[in-house]
């Protein structure tokens, strides 16, 4: 499906649909006959939403078709897959992609998130879902690791505690505990999931998009990388045109503002 004059070329997509506004790229995960597994097609497909959004950053919403986001990596491909598969890093490779895209990602969960679903998940920068999710890696209930990201990236989101839980005794946590422990921060009945993504957007876009940019770069970065990084990245801000004109703004608002009552009386006094 394309997406439109100058946008993402999405037409030869087969796991994937695609809507793309002025300033967000909604994907949604397009295998419902095997629960949104991810297969290599859908990873090629991602890839090639990442190559466009590396180019023109835009918010990502990634969401599941038909009450499922996704149920893990196609376990049938997985299964033939070797050595030398391993260490391309097939779905490690495209998630720390993900990661890494210019604009925050969003990640709209609903029904079965587990195994590769789960660290596709993890790669985004918001988490949301619905009362129906179910949240996990039960990959060494399969004779594998999670090596797609949740073996380190889980730790980093929810504490080394619930990470083992997940990790190594094959806990699924269902929304309530997903929301206790921050690996989820809003929860959505499943008509409203994407309205509440689309919110969550919406606030994104409020923000000047160059400060979002350059401050997700930042948090990202390496601990020895502080301060100076920050220094260097602020730098670069306090040069821009959005800094003057939001500053101005913001103080032309307030000298705006109406006087308090205590103000008015001291006005009279004088």
């Amino acid at each position: 499906m394309a997406a439109g004059q100058g946008g993402l070329d999405a037409a030869g997509f087969r796991t994937l649909l695609v809507e793309e506004r002025e300033d967000r790229l909604v994907v949604r995960l397009n295998r419902p006959e095997v629960r949104n597994a991810i297969d290599q097609q859908m990873v090629d497909e991602l890839h090639a939403v990442c190559a466009y959004l590396e180019q023109i950053p835009k918010v990502l919403i990634i969401a599941g078709a038909e009450g499922v986001f996704a149920s893990g990596a196609d376990i049938a491909q997985l299964r033939e897959r070797r050595r030398d598969d391993a260490l391309q890093g097939i779905n490690s490779t495209i998630f720390v992609r993900i990661a890494k895209l210019p604009m925050p990602v969003i990640a709209a969960l609903d029904g079965f998130c587990l195994g590769g679903g789960a660290e596709l998940a993890y790669a985004a920068d918001f988490r949301i879902g619905t009362p129906g999710v179910r949240i996990g890696n039960p990959e060494t209930g399969l004779g594998i690791l999670a090596a797609a990201g949740a073996s380190w990236r889980l730790k980093e989101l929810v504490g080394e505690p619930v990470a083992k839980d997940i990790l190594l005794a094959g806990a699924v946590l269902r929304a309530d505990r997903a929301l206790a422990v921050g690996l989820i921060t809003e929860i959505h009945e499943p008509a409203q999931l994407l309205d509440g993504a689309h919110a969550l957007a919406d606030r994104i876009a409020q923000q000047d998009p160059l400060a979002v940019r350059i401050t997700k770069s930042v948090f990202h970065a390496p601990a020895e990388a502080h301060p100076l990084i920050d220094q260097l990245a602020q730098g670069i801000l306090f040069e821009s045109q959005a800094k003057f004109d939001r500053m101005q703004a913001f103080l032309d608002k307030k000298s705006r503002k109406p006087a308090t009552t205590d103000q008015a009386s001291d006005r009279k006094k004088n």
